[in-house]
């Protein structure tokens, strides 16, 4: 699939796309029932969450301790994280956020978003 976001680089993410995950994150966080999957912007386009949880399925930076909290309170068991730190990889948040946003549609019978681009690039297909 063509992405416009930045790509990984050796299992590497960019600053940038480091920080529009989190930006995800917490438009998940603040995302209302009923409402339609939230987007954040990335250089003038509008780009729903789960396309940049899907960009980063592949990452194996560790995710901050502020990030993964954010994911974690939302799980229904306590996160075990791999060693004694609880680290969790970008790769797993990306995951279990890819989840979340399943479960979030199927409660509330959404088909599956169609999004929209601006500026005038060509739309991408999810899946």
């Amino acid at each position: 699939m063509m992405s416009f976001l930045p790509d990984l680089h050796e299992g590497h993410a960019p600053i940038t796309l480091q920080l529009l995950f989190r930006d995800a994150i917490d438009a998940f966080h603040d995302w209302k029932p009923g409402e339609p999957e939230p987007s954040v912007m990335h250089e003038g386009t509008l780009v729903p969450i789960s396309t940049v949880f899907d960009a980063m399925r592949e990452c194996t930076d560790i995710l901050p301790k502020t990030a993964r909290e954010l994911v974690t309170e939302r799980l229904t068991k306590p996160w075990d994280g791999e060693g004694p730190l609880d680290v969790m990889t970008f790769s797993t948040a990306a995951r279990v956020m890819a989840v979340l946003i399943r479960k979030r549609r199927l409660q509330e019978g959404e088909a599956p978003s169609v999004f929209v681009q601006t500026e005038g690039c060509a739309a991408s297909p999810l899946h």
